[in-house]
């Protein structure tokens, strides 16, 4: 049974094993993924209108790696590593804040403007050929895409227009107020499991009518045999319309009250950023997952909605996600981290359909092949 790992990317998808069951819990892979993976991808921060006023801010964290994005007084997005360069101190706790006209060292006082150059630094007139204009803090590639604000780590990165074609405009189509929401919430939630585990259980709908009360729940509303998922190189979606005749949803008559969609959606972006959309419901939401250790990860939850009240679809949405479906994905995340590492089991068989329906696991095989796609160019000897 299974198949030789450097076998893995050829064998016929139809007739495909899973992924060796160490890339679920082996540091060693954790930290080729951490170099290979994230420090070379877009990393989301936040939506465009968390930075839009002068002096708004937004730190992340990408491993041990933290940058702070934020609007200069001088209108214009920037991007810095959140370190002093006198030595280096950590320069921003806080996540998220307002009114930042310069970046202020807790521990030496060292003292940047919005810019990122040195303002001030004390007691530094006393040094011999101190100049200022040496020490800005450093720079870090920061776009805005589809609303919301990206950051990555490597300079050489391709623009996101390039590495995610359409997906800006999929998106757009799916949320008439994209662009203009506001930050509503944030809920996070730390899990001893791989990073992967989680992302597999998200894009595959093969355990929705089989696994848990609130999976039933979901394609209770859904148009399930069209909740599809679709792969293209860099990004897939996995979604479909809601049911013909739908009457409620979450309990709440479905009446004249605002919503963004009237599918459910799925919005993916490689390698962990998830934006997704229910339908009825008036937010667009955020599902981030963010690797820690080999087996360790947190999960960030984001709401973001239009600038008016809340509908009551929306409030009892947001509860179901945090209190219902979100809890049942976590269990059952565990229940596979556990097993993952029981030496009787190694490889499983994807289920892959020749028609690619609603419950094949097709982009669980593709998120896979990208995963270790870039790990084997990692290990790939220089020329």
């Amino acid at each position: 049974m299974g198949t030789k790992e450097t076998d893995w990317p050829n064998r016929d998808l139809e007739e495909a094993y899973t992924l060796p069951s160490r890339y679920y819990y082996d540091p060693a892979i954790m930290e080729e993924e951490k170099r290979a993976i994230f420090f070379r991808s877009w990393t989301f921060v936040a939506h465009a209108s968390e930075l839009a006023r002068p002096g708004q801010f937004v730190t992340c964290d990408i491993f041990e790696q933290s940058v702070i994005v934020l609007r200069g007084m001088d209108q214009v997005l920037r991007a810095f590593h959140n370190v002093c360069q006198h030595r280096g101190n950590r320069l921003v706790k806080e996540r998220r804040g307002e009114n930042m006209r310069f970046v202020v060292c807790p521990y030496h006082a060292w003292t940047y403007g919005s810019d990122g150059l040195l303002r001030s630094a004390p007691r530094t007139e006393r040094l011999c050929n101190f100049d200022k204009g040496k020490f800005p803090l450093k720079s870090v590639r920061v776009q805005e895409f589809a609303g919301f604000v990206y950051v990555n780590l490597d300079s050489d990165a391709v623009d996101m227009e390039t590495l995610y074609p359409g997906a800006a405009a999929f998106l757009r189509n799916l949320s008439p107020d994209l662009d203009r929401l506001r930050f509503q919430s944030e809920e996070e939630v730390v899990i001893p499991v791989n990073w992967k585990v989680i992302v597999d259980n998200a894009i595959e709908s093969y355990h929705v009518l089989l696994s848990g009360s609130r999976h039933r729940e979901l394609a209770a509303f859904l148009d399930f045999a069209k909740d599809l998922p679709v792969t293209r190189n860099n990004w897939w979606t996995l979604g479909g319309p809601a049911k013909p005749g739908l009457k409620e949803i979450f309990g709440v008559e479905i009446g004249n009250e605002p919503y963004q969609t009237e599918i459910y959606m799925n919005w993916w972006l490689f390698p962990n950023t998830c934006v997704y959309l229910v339908p009825y419901v008036d937010f667009v939401a955020t599902f981030l997952i963010v690797p820690q250790e080999a087996e360790k990860t947190l999960v960030r939850f984001g709401y973001y909605v239009p600038d008016r009240p809340e509908t009551r679809a929306t409030a009892a949405c947001r509860q179901w996600m945090n209190e219902g479906l979100g809890p049942e994905d976590f269990e059952l995340n565990l229940s596979v981290q556990k097993g993952l590492k029981s030496f009787g089991f190694d490889q499983g068989r994807y289920m892959i359909d020749p028609e690619r329906s609603n419950e094949s696991e097709h982009a669980v095989h593709h998120f896979h092949t990208k995963v270790y796609e870039a790990l084997r160019a990692q290990r790939a000897p220089s020329p």
